[in-house]
């Protein structure tokens, strides 16, 4: 596991928790807006500081009692085969687990829910599905995403007692990329989630410098399309 950083405490990143966040360094996604590409470039992911396993975990064992929760997110977690065994090691020391995931990899996905390894999953929906390789910068199968909206759907389905883990989707509203036109038709392909968030674009590190440039949109015309988008989801809200 190559540990590209770790956050100490967020009041933000994992709902209704004092947590920390961990990240996992690679992706298989190039989204040009991203802003960490030190944990999806290879070039950069060689230069960049790591933390052993073990400095991590010393971390959560002096954290005990403290802290509620670990946020596991990357670049892209579950391109790690050992993923499974890390969060298991997480879940031992009493700590509530939230997975950050492009949705690219549903058997795991399917797999962590099932053996109760995960208590939250934020799931990023990039663009509406004809326009996902373009947005993400890679070849993508769409089947896979839909695999794992599915998969997430459907822990809306039964008794709270008996729901495997809470979760959100989210879409970063990047201009020049998308419009509103766009998030209205990933509302129509996610319609019925309980948590739907728009993260509005921040022109910051960029992957693609270019977007260091390009000013985010206004946060009334985001608030426009969370007003209208609203009906499709439990919960709507910019971020």
């Amino acid at each position: 596991m190559i540990i590209g950083g770790l956050q100490k405490l967020t009041l933000i990143d994992y709902p209704g928790k004092l947590a920390a966040t961990v990240f996992l360094s690679g992706c298989n996604f190039r989204c040009p807006w991203c802003y960490s590409s030190e944990l999806v470039m290879p070039s950069k992911i060689k230069n960049h500081p790591k933390i052993s396993e073990t400095e991590f975990f010393d971390f959560l064992n002096s954290k005990k009692g403290l802290l509620e929760g670990v946020v596991v997110c990357g670049g892209e977690p579950t391109m790690n085969n050992n993923l499974i065994d890390f969060i298991r090691k997480i879940k031992s020391e009493g700590f509530s687990v939230k997975l950050d995931t492009n949705g690219t990899n549903p058997e795991m996905l399917k797999n962590l829910l099932e053996n109760r390894l995960i208590d939250y999953v934020a799931m990023d929906i990039k663009a509406p599905k004809e326009k996902y390789e373009k947005l993400t910068g890679k070849e993508v199968n769409l089947e896979d995403i839909n695999k794992s909206v599915d998969l997430l759907l459907s822990l809306s389905v039964g008794s709270r007692s008996q729901k495997l883990a809470d979760y959100e989707f989210r879409t970063t509203l990047v201009p020049e990329l998308l419009k509103k036109e766009d998030i209205v038709s990933i509302s129509r392909w996610i319609s019925g989630a309980e948590k739907y968030y728009i993260q509005n674009f921040r022109p910051e590190k960029n992957i693609d410098k270019r977007f260091e440039g390009v000013s985010p949109y206004a946060d009334e015309y985001v608030l426009d399309i969370v007003r209208a988008i609203s009906p499709f989801f439990g919960e709507c809200q910019m971020r």
